[in-house]
């Protein structure tokens, strides 16, 4: 679970999936699936994107 709106994510795969308006455990209106190792690096910019929109980092 990304704690981003899935409209601020640039997620150029399409593996972001919206659940703001179901029910779900965690905190975040994204969930991101991690399903093999080769995803790593793609979730992991995913991450960085809901990091930088929480904490800021000067860009936007």
């Amino acid at each position: 679970m990304l704690n981003i709106p899935i409209s601020a994510l640039r997620d150029d795969r399409r593996v972001a999936r919206d659940v703001s308006q179901i029910g779900h455990w965690g905190v975040g209106d994204t969930q991101v699936p991690l399903e093999s190792n080769s995803d790593f690096g793609y979730v992991l910019g995913l991450v960085r994107q809901a990091y930088e929109y929480q904490f800021g980092d000067g860009e936007e």
